[in-house]
């Protein structure tokens, strides 16, 4: 079998990423392993493709779409679909084109992001983070390819972070229901290994604490997911539980939505017996019945400023490796309230 880049990385005990160094005349690789992977080439017969020789000194114009996570997000989610809708118009206009990878084709691995990158010779990488992110991200991350990263947190020289303040979104929820008088409080969230929802959570429980409030953990419930049936499944063992909370903030409108579909089941009213108000502003939280009330997070500036960040970091310029972006509360009629939508000030 003809060796790849792969290959070699795993004969000398070290990183592709660290290949992709010694082929490219990066000066930050110690002398011992240079020549230990270049023996290992000699031997093996490997000759680096074109696009690891020239990545650094040639322009593709393709930027990378990843879909990360072995629970990952694609097409259908609502909230990221239309963060790249606007990613996508911008570097349009910033003269890119997208490339997606295929998470399918790997399914039962990691990925093996960084490969696929040197290989396709992508200028930069946007990755929208699902749930259980692979190994590969990270080394990719910390690679010399520009990335950006959305609802991730990536650490590398050449990536940047853009994501909505979700712990202050959070405070601001319980900031809502306590000026309605709702005061037993519950919440519904994702997996654990989620960090967007623990950062909600936390968020949540220590604004709680603060007003003086007390964090009853019944009613902190998680399903495996952010969509629709993990939130209706997550509903029904909280009824099951027995006495149920005042008003609930659920991590996503479609959690929401799931929590709703199971409280007309069980004949429960919105806002009546239970408030509730979700997140993100998806398009759908208008035609619920009752209109559900939610977070709005800036799905356009998040797009926008990712391109603008990750042409940036291509070009040698160096923005600020996180953006945090404000959201708004929406009042709409599943927290029963009059009051009309206001942001955070």
């Amino acid at each position: 079998m003809k060796p790849n880049i792969k290959t070699i990385a795993k004969m000398a005990g070290v990183s592709i990423s660290t290949v992709s160094k010694i082929t490219n005349n990066y000066s930050d690789v110690s002398e011992e392993t240079k020549t230990r992977v270049l023996e290992i080439m000699k031997q093996t017969g490997y000759v680096p493709s074109n696009s690891a020789k020239t990545l650094a000194t040639k322009r593709s114009n393709l930027i990378g779409v990843i879909f990360a996570g072995k629970i990952n997000v694609d097409f259908t989610h609502p909230f990221f679909i239309e963060v790249l809708n606007a990613f996508k118009k911008q570097m349009g206009f910033l003269g890119y084109d997208l490339l997606f990878f295929s998470n399918e084709k790997f399914h039962g691995s990691d990925g093996d992001y960084l490969a696929r990158s040197l290989h396709f010779q992508v200028d930069g990488c946007i990755i929208i983070s699902g749930e259980e992110v692979e190994a590969s991200i990270e080394e990719l991350d910390l690679s010399n390819i520009p990335c950006i990263g959305v609802d991730i947190q990536l650490k590398g020289q050449n990536s940047g972070t853009i994501m909505s303040d979700n712990y202050k979104m959070s405070a601001k929820v319980v900031e809502h229901f306590y000026m309605l008088g709702y005061k037993e409080l519950g919440y519904i969230g994702s997996t654990l290994k989620s960090n967007i929802s623990n950062l909600r959570e936390s968020g949540y429980r220590d604004a709680i604490e603060t007003l003086s409030l007390q964090v009853n953990a019944n009613w902190f419930v998680n399903g495996e997911t952010f969509f629709e049936e993990s939130g209706y499944e997550a509903m029904k063992r909280l009824i099951k539980a027995g006495k149920l909370p005042r008003a609930i903030f659920a991590a996503s409108d479609l959690l929401a939505i799931g929590a709703m579909r199971a409280m007309k089941e069980h004949n429960l009213q919105v806002p009546q017996d239970i408030a509730i108000i979700g997140c993100d502003d998806i398009d759908a939280c208008k035609y619920t019945s009752p209109a559900l009330s939610t977070i709005r997070q800036n799905k356009e500036k998040i797009g926008i400023l990712s391109a603008r960040m990750l042409f940036d970091l291509i070009n040698n310029q160096s923005p600020s490796n996180a953006f945090i972006v404000d959201p708004e509360l929406i009042v709409r009629e599943s927290c029963g309230s009059h009051l009309n939508s206001y942001g955070f000030k």
